[in-house]
């Protein structure tokens, strides 16, 4: 009975040190509802996304490798800053929130897919098979802007960043390479359009532009700080 009480105190303590990662969990949950709901209303896209220079881009299956490993850079930088630096993590959420919900209000206003995939059987090579499993689970629809490409320089931006990880020069080196082959890897596997790439990329800039250079955060705590200070001086003085 002790044991369990000890590891129930213990997990709350644990959530509420970390208590800013819970509305990432809550967030991750109504973003995985919305988009399925997508996957499954959007069938044959309205809008198909496709430039000339889709054409001469090369299908490389090999890149399927940076675009799955995608998942765990995304996830472990966000857990890395809330454990350690939480006015990083603060900022990374605002970026990375912001952009995917901008995606999920898109894809349900303007439905879009693209026809660029080749067709795979599965037999071509372990690589092809590989592909061709992602191109099983994941439709060719809601593919603007590519959160692939969005979410990594939203990362790449924190750790380049991050006062923690700046002595460890060969991890800030890694992460700039492994950003730059998932981007391109969205585009080598045929499961992004240019213009996909690049509005994500805009976006990305719009929004590094925002939360860092312009620290909104800072801004609405400031502001907030202010009307506070506000509201006690005049309960001060009009008693």
């Amino acid at each position: 009975m002790n044991f369990i009480k000890n590891c129930f105190t213990k997990l709350n303590d644990f959530v509420h040190k970390h208590k800013e990662g819970i509305p990432f969990l809550i967030y991750v949950v109504i973003y995985l509802t919305w988009f399925s709901i997508l996957e499954n209303k959007v069938v044959v896209p309205k809008y198909l996304i496709h430039l000339e220079a889709d054409d001469h881009i090369p299908f490389i299956p090999a890149f399927i490798i940076p675009y799955n490993i995608w998942f765990a850079y995304v996830l472990g930088t966000v857990l890395f800053l809330l454990f350690t630096a939480k006015d990083e993590y603060s900022r990374l959420f605002l970026f990375l929130t912001t952009g995917m919900t901008l995606f999920l209000i898109i894809s349900t206003l303007w439905p879009n897919g693209q026809n660029l995939r080749p067709n795979l059987i599965g037999k071509e090579g372990f690589f092809e098979a590989w592909v061709a499993q992602l191109y099983r689970t994941d439709t060719p629809t809601n593919i603007w802007p590519s959160i692939h490409v969005y979410n990594s320089l939203g990362v790449e931006f924190a750790v380049a960043r991050s006062e923690k990880l700046r002595k460890y020069r060969w991890i800030r080196f890694s992460s700039f390479i492994l950003c730059i082959l998932i981007i391109l890897s969205t585009m080598f596997l045929k499961q992004h359009s240019v213009f996909d790439v690049g509005t994500a990329i805009i976006l990305a800039v719009v929004m590094y532009y925002l939360v860092y250079y312009m620290d909104v955060i800072q801004l609405i705590k400031t502001a907030r700080e202010k009307k506070n200070a506000e509201k006690e001086y005049v309960r001060k003085h009009w008693k």
